[in-house]
């Protein structure tokens, strides 16, 4: 009998994988998405002494008056635009991307893409 591994297992696995590649650092903190069924999280964090620095959601309250709705990639837009502008207020520029273990694309690529054109670099 054929077993299949479920989605989030997969996923679990693929984003150890990833952060056994890379970690953030005071220099160059790495962004952090995660996205469930209804929302989006990003958080910019140290690894070195284990710091979230800068953190946005689809539930914070001024983020969630701006949106229609909170899951799709018109919110991921936006939350990339919120959190560029959260890390340039507290100085930082470049960050490492960690996609978290999802596929590089629609929710994941507006986050990535509004948060360049915002100003952060990676």
């Amino acid at each position: 009998m054929v077993r299949k591994e479920s989605r989030t297992k997969i996923r679990e696995n693929k984003h150890r994988k990833i952060r056994n590649r890379f970690s953030g650092t005071a220099e160059r903190p790495r962004l952090a998405v995660f996205r469930s069924n209804n929302h989006m999280y990003a958080q910019i964090i140290d690894d070195t002494v284990g710091n979230t620095l800068v953190a946005a959601s689809t539930l914070d309250k001024d983020v969630k008056a701006e949106l229609e709705k909170t899951n799709n990639v018109d919110a991921a837009a936006y939350l990339g635009k919120v959190i560029a502008k959260k890390a340039l207020d507290k100085g930082i520029t470049t960050v490492v991307f960690d996609r978290g273990g999802f596929i590089y694309q629609g929710k994941i690529a507006a986050l990535a893409d509004a948060a360049r054109e915002a100003g952060l670099e990676f």
